[in-house]
């Protein structure tokens, strides 16, 4: 008989997590699984996948939809898999189609470990949610796919937490309804039909982020951070006092790998060799990524290649 209790899913530490109202969930921006161990062994609670981080790493290309399901599929049930006890949330665009397939992607992020996943407004040639130009589609064709989300989400059984996001801030649809108010009502309407939290793209400024929270109906709502986008940089504490239940930090593992990087290969041009500063060696390097506890599993079940 099995004596070992039944791990609890990434999905449901994350509702436990948002079950608290007086506190707020802080998920880093993670893109491949260099950032994703790194983020684990700070000791964060949540991570979130990043589109624009996808795109760029798993591409080599900027945000402008490119990205396809199976390359957003593929990252996140990578992540999620490394600790699945660390609930991920992970950027999934439009949901890559029409009802049937947000439907599909839904079930596909739940059955991959996914904790909980953001569908937008935005038309499927969408682009980050911080540039300028977005074009959004009709509320009757956000509110389908959210419907679509939802039941998936129920049939699953997996309890996936629906994030509903909207571009409308800064984006405009085909009859050219955008802005604020816009924003707010797309939101109250994904509130209606059932998500789980709430996601306003692009906000403008210090006194709209209170709004924002005074605006919306009372489920979560998630506050991005991206710094020198659209919305100006708060801590999360202040986020939380504002009323914020999630934060995320898309790009902060990127804005910190790329200038490394940069310097790094710079270097090796110039002079020929690695720059004095890199001694960690391929011991330190394998072990961010587990190599102690990969060895040591393979001795436990008698395994000696790596004595």
């Amino acid at each position: 008989m099995n004596s070992h209790a039944e791990p609890i899913s990434g999905a449901k530490r994350l509702r436990q997590m948002l079950s608290d109202p007086s506190k707020t969930v802080v998920a880093p921006g993670v893109y491949d699984g260099i950032s994703t161990r790194v983020a684990l062994a700070q000791g964060f609670d949540c991570l979130y996948m990043t589109g624009a981080g996808t795109s760029m790493s798993r591409l080599g290309m900027a945000d402008l939809g490119l990205t396809t399901f199976t390359d957003m599929h593929q990252n996140a049930s990578m992540i999620a898999g490394i600790n699945p006890s660390v609930p991920v949330i992970a950027d999934a665009d439009t949901g890559y189609g029409g009802p049937i397939n947000v439907a599909n992607t839904v079930k596909a992020y739940a059955r991959a470990g996914v904790a909980g996943m953001h569908i937008e407004d935005q038309v499927q040639e969408k682009r980050c949610g911080h540039l300028s130009g977005k074009l959004l589609v009709s509320r009757e064709v956000y509110a389908n796919r959210l419907r679509a989300a939802c039941k998936a989400r129920d049939e699953s059984g997996s309890g996936i937490v629906i994030i509903a996001r909207t571009d409308a801030r800064a984006g405009k649809d085909t009859e050219g309804n955008g802005g604020f108010d816009e924003a707010v009502e797309r939101l109250k309407t994904a509130a209606e039909i059932g998500v789980d939290a709430l996601f306003f793209e692009a906000i403008q400024d210090a006194e709209e982020c209170k709004e924002v929270i005074k605006r919306l109906p009372n489920i979560p709502v998630l506050l991005n951070m991206v710094p020198g986008g659209r919305t100006p940089i708060i801590t999360n504490d202040e986020a939380n006092k504002i009323g914020f239940r999630i934060i995320i930090w898309p790009t902060m593992g990127l804005e910190a790998v790329v200038p490394a990087l940069e310097g790094a290969y710079s270097a090796l041009k110039k002079s020929g060799k690695a720059p004095e500063e890199q001694k960690m060696g391929p011991g330190a390097l394998f072990e961010v990524c587990g190599l102690k506890d990969l060895m040591a599993f393979d001795e436990s079940v008698g395994g000696k290649a790596y004595k």
